[in-house]
């Protein structure tokens, strides 16, 4: 069987998060409403409207080329580009095509097999998105324009991208940025964020790509890797069948598990790009940029490499701790109330990665809440608690998800309940003693050689005392007692 290599280009369309359309003053928070509530003589395409550039859109999208490693170029200019569907009424989209506001960038992923790889952008540009076809049971259609002019930024990769995990993770990476710097939602069900996946199959040793296809409007991590590697499988059938290829444009069937055959694909000249009459070319001066270049928090890659090199954390750890901003900035708050009492960068880490995540997770809700929910100060009183002695690491989980849950300080809980650990030996030998005698099968089995049988013995010790016993020194009691007999 012949050798094919695969070639995959993402374009990713991302809302931008502004209050207006992307060329009139009508609102952009559409998700929810009844259709064609949030329109306008502008976004309906009626005559004599006029388009104006929204300033913070364009703000938005240059601090997201610049957070893509591109270049904001200091001339743009927007064009008409011919669509002759009806979610545009008007017949045309205005656009940028061959002058963007942003060019020539990259991002990194890293792989499964860790393989770090630089995924080239060539484009970011700003457009108005389109309005949205509802498709009946009885193959009717209706149309809702309240997304028609939502501000739209379209990210295009150069074809670096060699198997769907890659186009997988270069779609995850693109929302970790664009979420962020706050210039998108990430909403993926709402279509805030979705991608067409371009793929094509060469034979090995063949320089010239083959045909694209391109699979339209996939608003999934899984969908995008399950149909980009579907359409390769599919291409190499028909090459293998003395086939031939055809440029066109499909869709992903994820019930069918397949894409399906849409429409020819378009050539950039059927579009008939022109420069757009009523806007002027787009001038941004370097100072300009500058500010939107200063506006850029630390961003993910730089912040998972102080986090490693700083708090002395994992690879996996740092990564998990930065793959929302939100979770980033709660662990540092969290390390400095740690560590202003005794605690470390590594305690932290562990309540939050185990703890507080899978609270979270049991709980639906995202990351933005765990602050709200267990306060950074709280996770440092629990890591005193334990450091102290005061209580164990059962108690402290306990303690986290009631805190977790009810907002209660830490300290008042053990203060309230009188969750104290028992550390004193006096008050603990009789409960070693009961548990000695209540358990002899157990007993028998160590004094046979069996010592780890010693564990369930203090289990029962800590169950008879709710968890307060220290379990150190309920060791230490068992191993004596069991000593003398």
């Amino acid at each position: 069987m012949a050798e094919y290599i695969a070639t995959i280009g993402l374009e990713i369309h991302a809302h931008i998060k502004t209050a207006s359309k992307m060329f009139d003053g009508c609102a952009a928070a559409y998700a929810g409403a009844e259709p064609n509530t949030f329109v306008s003589v502008v976004s309906l395409g009626l005559p004599g409207s006029l388009p104006v550039v929204n300033q913070r859109a364009v703000e938005l999208a240059a601090r997201s080329g610049l957070a893509l490693n591109c270049t904001v170029n200091e001339r743009s200019v927007f064009s008409r580009k011919s669509y002759p569907y009806p979610d545009l009424p008007k017949g045309y989209q205005i656009s940028q095509y061959d002058e963007p506001l942003c060019s020539d960038g990259w991002v990194e992923i890293r792989t499964a097999a860790g393989e770090v790889r630089r995924i080239g952008i060539e484009r970011l540009h700003i457009e108005e998105d389109t309005g949205r076809l509802v498709h009946a049971a009885d193959d009717s259609s209706l149309i809702d324009y309240n997304r028609s002019g939502v501000p739209l930024m379209e990210i295009v990769s150069r074809p670096d991208l060699r198997t769907p995990e890659e186009a997988r993770l270069y779609f995850e990476k693109i929302r970790q940025l664009l979420v962020w710097i706050d210039v998108n939602s990430g909403n993926l069900e709402d279509g805030a964020l979705r991608c067409d996946a371009n793929v094509s199959v060469r034979p090995a040793g063949q320089e010239r790509y083959g045909a694209k296809v391109e699979v339209k409007n996939i608003n999934s991590f899984r969908f995008v890797e399950r149909a980009v590697a579907y359409e390769i499988q599919r291409q190499i059938r028909v090459l293998d069948g003395g086939g031939v290829v055809e440029q066109e444009t499909r869709g992903w069937d994820e019930l069918r598990g397949e894409t399906v055959g849409q429409r020819t694909k378009e050539f950039a000249h059927d579009y008939r790009y022109f420069p757009e009459p009523d806007i002027p070319p787009l001038v941004l001066s370097a100072a300009w940029i500058a500010e939107r270049r200063a506006e850029l928090p630390e961003l993910p890659d730089a912040r998972r490499a102080r986090f490693e090199a700083v708090y002395g954390l994992s690879a996996q750890d740092a990564d998990l701790l930065t793959s929302e901003r939100p979770i980033a900035d709660y662990y540092e708050a969290a390390v400095a109330a740690a560590q202003a009492v005794g605690g470390s960068a590594k305690d932290v880490a562990n309540w939050v990665l185990n703890e507080g995540f899978r609270l979270l997770k049991e709980r639906g809700e995202s990351a933005a809440q765990l602050a709200e929910r267990m306060p950074p100060a709280h996770v440092a009183t629990l890591i005193e608690l334990v450091a102290r002695g005061s209580i164990n690491r059962g108690v402290a989980r306990q303690l986290f998800e009631e805190s977790f849950n009810s907002g209660a300080e830490p300290g008042r809980l053990v203060a309230e309940r009188g969750l104290t650990q028992i550390s004193d030996s006096d008050a603990l030998v009789a409960v070693a003693r009961e548990v000695i005698a209540a358990n002899p099968k157990v007993v028998a089995e160590y004094r046979g050689g069996k010592v780890t049988a010693i564990q369930f013995l203090v289990g029962q010790m800590m169950r008879a005392t709710r968890g307060q016993a220290n379990p150190q020194v309920a060791r230490a009691l068992l191993e004596a007692e069991l000593g003398s007999l």
